[in-house]
């Protein structure tokens, strides 16, 4: 690389910036333009693997040119791409441009949305964003919230607001309850909260995959007849295996009777909230005492845009306010002026806070809700007309049917042999990332090993749906025929 001199300001000049600028402008217009012509996977060789991590920090600087032409060469050539219309594992993020800009923007002008003085603007679209999020699934008027990086941070915030307002912080022989469906990221959190492994009640979902509500009731009697303290149910909108919604209303009235708080994992499901006739399946939502919801899954964010939403905006403050004597000018003044909402440092966990609401209002702002409406809507459709390919090829069992735009399915040997389908499927998605055409991931349901598919990218057309179903085809009968004229042992 070329060396360049030192720049003690940390700046480029003007037409370098310039020049910068329009070369990666142009790289994300022709990646954008033509991500489908892309493979899916990227296998990374061990040569640039250990090239890049044998770099030492450098002391002087290089041309910018050369670092972006090091960033094409080792990076992009290395990563998968989660935007791909291709990518059906996980639950992929499809991301749109608009929000791309709206991140150069936040990052441009270095933002502070944390105090509502020193960034009124950005909190005043915050704190619209988020009513918009509260009306989109029916929360009360008081409703209020904050955004923050992924499910992780929200459900993690959720729980944390829980333990403030119902235990006031004394977690002794508390007990919350969650199906065997939720997400990891649920323990992570209690574990990080301070909550014992013993203290989280795993409740082993019903046929269809959700939290069993009989079965729930009674391990509450029986926890509270130990002595013990229940205190929050954390459900599930769309869990990430297949799609299953626990039954929301069953539950609401049933942490009501109890005392309950009631925290729902939305991730990727609360999206269904803003369609016109899918939304039932999300029937009792609005009650959750806390919900969390990744708008960088279903709403086609760039990572990361997450949403943690509560019925009482105040419970935030409650539980996250501290003060600190170098705020207090600021905080006095954003105090006469708006109150507490704003001030985002109070209502979550980081004090240094990126703009991520900006991408999120200005892609609503430049699509509009009927566009992204139609795109959740497309995400259904798309995962239905999988399941209908899988069936009609004859090479697949259907596990569960589609539902929130995920469909889960296993190979289906000729000679019906439970053990080789299991190892087949497993299998599969290893073949699939090497062919680099699609890719789909692997999940355990019971006893079987699937595949699962999550089809929320709107623009994954039919034909990449019928000649991924061929290719995985086509992949399972070679992994089958391999296995079975493999000598044994």
């Amino acid at each position: 690389m070329r060396k360049m001199p030192p720049r003690e300001q940390i700046k480029l000049d003007g037409d370098e910036m310039r020049a910068m600028g329009y070369r990666i402008i142009d790289m994300l217009v022709d990646y954008t333009g033509a991500q489908a012509q892309f493979p899916v996977t990227r296998a990374l060789d061990q040569v640039t693997f250990d090239e890049i991590l044998s770099e030492p920090m450098p002391e002087a600087g290089s041309s910018w040119e050369d670092v972006l032409e090091q960033f094409e060469r080792q990076v992009l050539t290395t990563i998968d791409h989660l935007d791909h219309p291709r990518f059906f594992a996980y639950i992929p993020s499809s991301s749109n441009f608009v929000s791309v800009m709206a991140d150069t923007l936040a990052s441009g002008y270095n933002i502070f949305n944390s105090l509502y003085p020193l960034g009124t603007g950005a909190a005043i679209v915050e704190r619209l964003c988020i009513r918009w999020l509260c009306k989109l699934c029916g929360m009360p008027e008081g409703a209020g919230g904050v955004f923050v990086s992924g499910g992780s941070v929200a459900n993690l915030s959720g729980l944390a607001v829980a333990r403030q307002v119902l235990l006031n912080g004394d977690m002794r022989d508390a007990v919350i309850y969650a199906s065997d469906q939720a997400h990891f990221v649920i323990a992570r959190g209690l574990r990080i909260l301070g909550f014992a492994p013993e203290q989280l009640r795993e409740i082993p979902s019903d046929e269809d995959f959700r939290l069993p509500v009989a079965d729930l009731e009674r391990a509450i009697a029986e926890d509270k007849a130990a002595g013990k303290r229940p205190f929050c149910v954390a459900a599930t909108a769309g869990t990430t295996n297949t799609g299953a919604v626990d039954p929301l209303p069953q539950l609401a009235d049933l942490c009501e009777r109890e005392g309950l708080w009631l925290h729902v994992d939305g991730a990727y499901g609360a999206s269904a909230c803003v369609t016109e006739h899918r939304k039932m399946e999300l029937a009792g939502i609005e009650r959750a005492h806390s919900l969390t919801w990744d708008a960088h899954k279903w709403m086609f964010q760039p990572v990361e845009c997450s949403a943690l939403l509560v019925q009482d905006r105040h419970w935030l403050s409650a539980t996250f306010k501290d003060t600190a004597h170098f705020l207090s000018d600021a905080d006095a003044h954003s105090q006469e002026e708006v109150g507490e909402e704003m001030n985002f440092m109070y209502q979550g966990i980081q004090l240094t806070r990126y703009f991520r609401a900006l991408k999120f209002w200005m892609s609503v702002k430049v699509f509009g809700m009927a566009a992204m409406r139609q795109a959740i809507e497309r995400g259904f459709k798309l995962a239905e007309l999988a399941e209908s390919l899988l069936r009609k090829s004859g090479s697949w069992e259907i596990v569960t049917p589609a539902q929130l735009a995920i469909v889960t399915f296993q190979y289906k040997p000729a000679d019906g042999d439970e053990a080789l389908a299991n190892r087949i499927t497993d299998e599969l998605s290893g073949a699939m990332a090497a062919n680099g055409f699609a890719f789909a991931s692997t999940t355990k349901l019971g006893d079987k090993t699937v595949m699962r598919m999550c089809t929320n990218n709107p623009r994954t057309t039919d034909a990449d749906l019928r000649q991924t179903i061929t290719i995985m085809s086509r992949l399972g009968a070679n992994l089958e025929k391999q296995l079975l004229d493999a000598p044994a042992g």
